[in-house]
């Protein structure tokens, strides 16, 4: 379902949607009241849904749309604005599964490749997940076409997971703590770092797949609702204890070392899986500025495989590496990369992550 209170949207999206033969776009409406009473006569894998429309806003409707289907998956869209990008981390805080930023004129809509090509990977991918969580309880299911979805996509068991135990290096506590994720990340990040208000002194490095601006305000609402220091990293600052950097959105966040000092380097790098952050070349570089033994990664819900050569190389350095969970999370891609592997000393429930790394930090020498 496509929700949009400008008819000239919906048919662009609803074009840019049915391009793809796995997908169809069952309904089209103009406000959040509207998609609350179609959710109830059909059935709906994704809804991607407008912020500002009138009658009903779409953060009012995510909770009374995931009332309706607690397993349908919402994609917001919403522009590059602070506002805009603070009204979209509160509707992931609300549900929303995740977000796409929205050219501002319809035009830049139907001429940009990018943004169709990264829509069309998200509902695909979401719609997987919510198929497989029990999205389609009614009506008639429409078969997919023959081809999967690639393996770099969306990631899905495919023989006996396997963990290693804990290195040498977590005999002592980590030194650093780094934190990959991208598509359900936000949520995910702000359950494990509620846990990090006490215990927790190490310096938090987290690279999450967003456009700028959604960084900046996703730092701000994690200082809020997880009472930590969270800040968007900036180029040259040292690397400190209690405090969170999360990597800027159109930048890779490096750690270099200066005059024997860890600093945060941000670079204009080409992409690396497609993404600038990535999560690859932040654990590079913690590994040559710390040595392997002292860092606990960890890696989160999102899609493709991102993190899985950067996190290799930490743990075969002697970091330790833990993931989420294939049933907590959104999408289970760059941990299930991970985890099929076999480079995780655990896979675990989301809300046993947190735990779990204020134990390793705060232990004893």
């Amino acid at each position: 379902m496509v929700v949009d209170d400008s008819a000239v949207i919906r048919g662009l999206l609803t074009r840019a949607l049915e391009g793809d033969a796995d997908i169809r776009v069952v309904t089209s409406v103009g406000d959040g009241q509207m998609a609350v009473n179609s959710l109830q006569r059909n059935s709906i894998d994704v809804i991607v849904l407008d912020i500002e429309m009138p009658v009903m806003d779409g953060l009012t409707a995510i909770p009374k749309l995931l009332a309706v289907a607690p397993q349908v998956k919402i994609i917001m869209a919403s522009t590059l604005t602070l506002r805009g990008a603070d009204v979209s981390i509160r509707c992931l805080s609300a549900g929303a599964a995740d977000y796409i930023p929205k050219p501002t004129s319809t035009r830049e809509i139907g001429g940009a490749e990018d943004f169709k090509r990264e829509l069309v990977s998200k509902v695909k991918a979401l719609g997987a997940a919510a198929r497989r969580a029990g999205s389609r309880t009614r009506g008639e299911i429409r078969p997919l076409s023959p081809a999967p979805l690639p393996l770099s996509l969306l990631k899905r068991e495919v023989g006996p997971i396997t963990t290693r135990p804990a290195p040498v290096g977590l005999q002592v506590k980590p030194d650093v703590i780094a934190i990959g994720s991208s598509t359900g990340g936000p949520q995910a990040l702000f359950e494990v770092l509620s846990h990090m208000k006490s215990g927790v002194t190490q310096p938090i490095l987290i690279t999450q797949h967003m456009p700028a601006t959604f960084t900046t305000i996703l730092a701000e609402h994690i200082t809020r609702q997880c009472g930590i220091n969270a800040q968007e990293a900036k180029d040259g600052e040292p690397v400190v204890p209690n405090r969170c950097y999360i990597a800027p959105g159109d930048f890779h966040m490096l750690v270099t070392q200066r005059a024997g000092v860890n600093v945060i380097s941000l670079t204009k790098d080409p992409p690396e899986n497609f993404c600038r952050p990535a999560v690859d070349p932040m654990m590079r570089s913690i590994l040559k500025a710390y040595g392997g033994r002292k860092i606990l990664a960890c890696i989160l819900t999102g899609m493709g495989q991102d993190g899985l050569k950067g996190c290799t190389d930490v743990v075969n350095g002697g970091g330790t590496l833990i993931a989420q969970d294939e049933a907590s999370s959104v999408v289970w891609g760059m941990p299930g990369a991970v985890a099929q592997a076999g480079i995780c000393q655990s896979i675990l429930p989301l809300k046993e992550i947190g735990p779990y790394i204020r134990k390793f930090a705060s232990r004893a020498a």
